[in-house]
């Protein structure tokens, strides 16, 4: 097996640790966007890690150095990749998406899984050359109820990503997976400048109070702007909290 891995952020570290330890001769190379900690941990492992922005630079270079691959794995990368790095793998490039397709492609999953009001999970699926679009090899759902927010939904698709992996790599790895293909039409679809519009509460616009709170708990993530209103030349932020009443 000869894995290419595009790794990138907190579970791309995460996924290339537990790959390291698990599953250290698939590791053909490692690629990462800087030289971070992922980049040292594979450089005290002595696995050959790159650090590249953009597919053009990893597929130039395998050329050059006349490598091949069998699987492609993106491991949180934030770069949309094309070809000819798609095709340069023998099975192609698997991503980790945190949002249970066909819903919540594009940006901002956690927050427009709360306002579309959509089932929440993490998935496998193949690259193609379209946006969270290719057939899906692998999922796990992740329940979620009125006490969650954008934040915490942000973490635990941070952790399901990883468990997700851990069970399926095993078959991956033997080139042993079947793929079945989304069904766009029924799912959502956001980009990432659809986020601040619809952050933006009006005073005088009339909301349902269902439709009001997803809203504000889908923004509420500590440490990143929330929703905002405008009253006169002022504007505000606005988060909220929702807890159980114990019974």
């Amino acid at each position: 097996m000869k894995l290419l891995l595009l790794a990138d952020g907190h579970v791309g570290m995460e996924i290339a640790r537990w790959l390291i330890a698990s599953f250290r001769d698939d590791l053909a190379l490692i690629v990462t966007t800087a030289d971070n900690d992922l980049a040292a941990m594979a450089r005290r492992e002595q696995i050959q890690c790159l650090v590249f922005q953009s597919s053009s630079q990893v597929s130039d270079f395998a050329a050059s150095e006349g490598l091949s691959f069998d699987l492609g794995l993106l491991a949180w990368w934030p770069k949309i990749i094309r070809r000819p790095l798609i095709s340069l793998t023998r099975r192609g490039f698997i991503n980790t998406h945190p949002s249970l397709l066909p819903h919540g492609r594009g940006k901002h999953y956690n927050f427009w899984s709360i306002v579309d009001r959509v089932p929440f999970g993490v998935s496998l699926h193949m690259v193609d050359e379209g946006v969270d679009s290719g057939d899906i090899v692998a999922q796990l759902e992740v329940p979620y109820d009125w006490e969650d927010t954008g934040g915490s939904l942000y973490r635990k698709a941070r952790e399901a990503v990883l468990q997700l992996v851990q069970a399926t790599y095993p078959k991956l790895r033997c080139l042993d997976f079947e793929a079945w293909p989304q069904d766009l039409a029924a799912g959502t679809f956001h980009r990432g400048s659809e986020l601040e519009p619809a952050s933006s509460i009006l005073l005088e616009k009339p909301y349902l109070a269902r439709d009001l709170l997803n809203l504000l708990r889908a923004r509420t993530f500590p440490g990143y702007p929330a929703c905002t209103f405008s009253d006169g030349d002022d504007v505000y932020e606005v988060r909220v909290e929702i807890k159980r009443k114990s019974r």
